[in-house]
């Protein structure tokens, strides 16, 4: 038992790793809105801290659930498998949405002339936008601290569908330490390996001479987010 114990536990941290690597919706969105919404390195990395506890706890609260109530491994695989396909919609669906949104507001934003008068001094005439070089009252709710949550719900929502055969095994052996050990080593190695990518790929991206796409940002985001989407439906990956 306790060597097979052993060979579970690498295999869910191998599982853990490789899924998540594999997996751009894991990451990607994290990096783009951090980019797009001009978050701090500690803050995206918080975020990414949370979603990815969601994400594992839903499948970890199913699975436990499943087993309990005698619920077969295909029945339960068969909803992950749905779960990650509704999810796949949803991930296309917010993606397109915030490009939408995003090319409105890049257009809205694009670089125009305004005449002002300075007093005594000459009629002036120069160039802005909106965004940055002059301060305008537009109306309206900053959607800005909704952003981090509609990504913890997708992910909440979101499977992780390889954990739940590996809780199968240490479940009909009745190990409630082999149950607690599978599933942390896959919890933290997952939690843990998105962290990592999203952090380096963060910092490399900040390196990248984007100045000429800046008003672009979100638009690009949501592009980024809706293909994976797309890659999840159609590419299985």
């Amino acid at each position: 038992m306790h060597h097979e114990l052993a060979v579970l536990t690498i295999t869910a941290a191998s599982i853990g790793f490789f899924h998540t690597m594999m997996g751009p919706d894991h990451y990607l969105p994290f990096i783009v809105m951090s980019r797009a919404r001009n978050w701090s390195l500690a803050r995206t990395a918080c975020i990414t801290f949370f979603c990815g506890v969601g994400h594992v706890l839903s499948s970890v609260l199913l699975g436990v659930i499943g087993i309990a109530l005698g619920i077969s491994i295909n029945r339960l695989e068969l909803f992950e498998s749905f779960r990650g396909g509704l999810v796949a919609w949803i991930l296309m669906a917010f993606g397109f949405g915030y490009f939408a949104w995003g090319m409105h507001r890049a257009l809205r934003n694009r670089q125009h002339k305004h005449w002002h008068a300075h007093g005594n001094v000459n009629d002036q005439i120069h160039k802005h936008t909106h965004s940055k070089d002059h301060s305008h009252a537009h109306g309206g709710k900053d959607t800005k601290p909704l952003t981090p949550w509609i990504l913890f719900a997708i992910f909440v929502f979101g499977p992780c569908e390889p954990l739940i055969p590996l809780l199968m095994y240490p479940a009909a052996k009745s190990s409630i330490f082999g149950l607690v050990l599978v599933t942390g080593v896959f919890a933290i190695v997952t939690i843990m390996t998105m962290l990592s990518i999203v952090i380096l790929l963060s910092l490399g991206v900040n390196l990248l001479p984007v100045r000429r796409l800046e008003r672009y940002t979100h638009a690009l985001a949501g592009i980024a987010i809706l293909l994976c989407g797309v890659a999840i439906q159609f590419l299985g990956i």
